[in-house]
């Protein structure tokens, strides 16, 4: 068990959070969640003791280990893969490397062999024989395969790194388990595996994710900050905001009958106040009336925005034909003569772990790279917008956000271009705010914007979600299904896959493409599907 005693942390005069009193107990897993800049991974650093709080203390069950997913991808590039993974329980860490040394001495004593027994025994009592095949076995659940098991860290890419430290944190059944975004960079297989490891898990729990899905899968319970507090909800993300918004309406009914209450009894007293007759009658309202108390309603300090795409022009029924479109990069065969033809009502969802085949599928379809061989051909009555998935270019610039749009607009008026903006929570000063000094989630909006102004009727998108908080992430994916065109798009989210596309493809490892009209969860289910996992775990066996 973990919880906080009057926890309070200051940054200069603001309070982030203020004598914080919550108790997180074993079996459950919470879901924490609160607006961008609410105080989720500060919260956690407290948890795990990375950071002070200004006030009060954190207590953990003596005897229980604590985990966490660390957030340095560069932290251990001078280890094996496997070292990295067991490095997670650092005692048993320490032990093994303990026994090599002493089973390397050449001058071994009685002295060093009563050293080496108690080590064994520990190491046994800790399961220590059975580390490295639970470490392989975490590995090849995230999908790393056993080949890359004993390379050095430094030598992975960004997203394997980030499997790597997943299972470090997950190795060795750690009492506490602390995840800040364990999603990010996670193929959709990997997040599936994850959240199957996490509704098996028996111990304690807390994670900070923007995957709606992932939360609802997972969680037992959502720890909601706001204002600086920590509110416990039983049940998942969906239940808790269900349960939100229904306290909220019931406090505003509730508020409003009180209201209506007490104009009534305003009306009589005013009335009948000055009459002796009814003076016993006045005075008791004006008693009952002092009884009233209206509900404090306070505001969440989350932010909506809104995101409408709207096309200039219908769509006609030629789309998009594609035909032999292969692509090689760096030796890879990642397109292997795909072909396919898109109808003016299809919401295709590329899914898979192939991500430079669907970053370099859309990068050709939106004119950014040319293919080896094959054509592709857009209709007539199409105009597409493309979310890239690396925008930096994109605002390598000196404008400022409402100069940025304006290039993009037909229309130059400044109040309608500061119209598209003010939809995604840029207000007031933000206008003149230089592009080249925005966050991550501030480019994502301004690039949102840019598709919503463009018009267009095809939106050809590349992890949308990356940088967006929660409530940005519902308002795309609410504006994803009211999307009266045409979208191709690659997404984390398993909620935007599932409640916007009406048919998936994936190109699968080779470059081949299956192309299937149905819903995400339904594909999943298939028969194809699970013939192809079956192939590919044992061609990784084979290996």
């Amino acid at each position: 068990m973990i919880s906080t005693s009057n926890v309070t942390l200051r940054v200069g005069k603001k309070a982030l959070f203020e004598d914080v009193n919550i108790k997180f107990t074993e079996g459950n897993c919470y879901g924490l969640i609160g607006a961008n800049g609410a105080g989720k991974s500060t919260f956690l650093k407290i948890l795990s003791g990375q950071l002070e709080p200004s006030k009060g203390e954190v207590i953990i069950t003596p005897g229980e280990r604590l985990s966490f997913l660390q957030q340095d991808h560069f932290k251990y590039d001078e280890y094996p893969v496997l070292d990295t993974v067991m490095m997670g329980n650092a005692r048993l860490y320490e032990i093994m490397k303990e026994k090599e040394v002493l089973y390397a001495k050449e001058d071994f004593t009685d002295e060093d062999g009563m050293k080496a027994s108690e080590l064994e025994a520990e190491f046994a009592a800790m399961n220590g024989w059975e580390a490295e095949s639970d470490a392989a076995s975490l590995l090849n659940g995230l999908g790393i395969p056993t080949e890359m098991h004993y390379d050095i860290m430094g030598t992975l890419n960004g997203p394997e790194k980030v499997k790597v430290l997943l299972a470090q944190a997950l190795f060795g059944n750690p009492d506490i388990l602390l995840l800040d975004e364990p999603t990010n960079h996670l193929d959709l297989d990997a997040i599936a595996w994850l959240e199957e490891f996490l509704i098996n898990f028996n111990n304690t729990v807390i994670v900070v994710s923007h995957d709606r899905y992932f939360l609802n899968k997972v969680c037992t319970q959502i720890a909601d900050i706001d204002y600086g507090k920590i509110k416990l909800y039983a049940g998942n993300y969906d239940f808790w905001y269900e349960s939100s918004q229904l306290l909220i309406r019931q406090m505003k009914e509730a508020n409003k009958k009180k209201e209506e209450k007490i104009k009534e009894l305003q009306e009589f007293i005013s009335r009948f106040s000055a009459n002796a007759s009814k003076s016993k009658q006045a005075t008791s309202r004006k008693r009952a009336l002092e009884k009233i108390q209206l509900d404090d309603i306070q505001p969440s300090s989350r932010k909506y925005p809104y995101i409408d795409f709207r096309p200039n022009r219908e769509i006609g029924n030629e789309v998009l034909t594609v035909e032999g479109l292969s692509k090689t990069i760096d030796g890879e065969k990642v397109l292997d003569n795909l072909s396919f033809t898109l109808n003016h009502d299809d919401k295709v969802a590329f899914v898979g772990s192939n991500e430079l085949a669907k970053t370099t599928l859309f990068q050709i379809l939106a004119g950014e790279m040319e293919p080896d061989e094959g054509t592709y051909k857009w209709g007539i009555t199409t105009s597409q917008a493309y979310f890239p998935l690396d925008s930096g270019n994109e605002f390598n610039n000196d404008y400022t956000i409402v100069e940025w749009l304006t290039q993009y607009s037909e229309e130059k008026d400044v109040t309608y271009v500061r119209g598209f903006l003010g939809r995604m929570l840029f207000s007031g000063d933000d206008g003149v705010k230089k592009v080249s000094v925005l966050s991550g989630g501030e480019k994502v909006r301004c690039l949102l914007s840019k598709m919503m102004i463009s018009g267009a009727n095809v939106l050809i998108l590349d992890e949308p979600t990356n940088h967006l908080d929660m409530e940005s992430i519902t308002a795309l994916n609410n504006g994803m299904i009211k999307f009266p065109g045409v979208l191709l798009f690659s997404s984390r989210d398993h909620q935007i896959v599932q409640t916007t596309a009406n048919r998936i493809m994936e190109i699968v490892p080779g470059g081949k493409l299956i192309d299937k009209i149905t819903t995400y969860d339904e594909y999943l289910e298939s028969d194809e599907m699970a013939r192809k996992r079956q192939t590919y775990t044992v061609q990784e066996e084979d290996n």
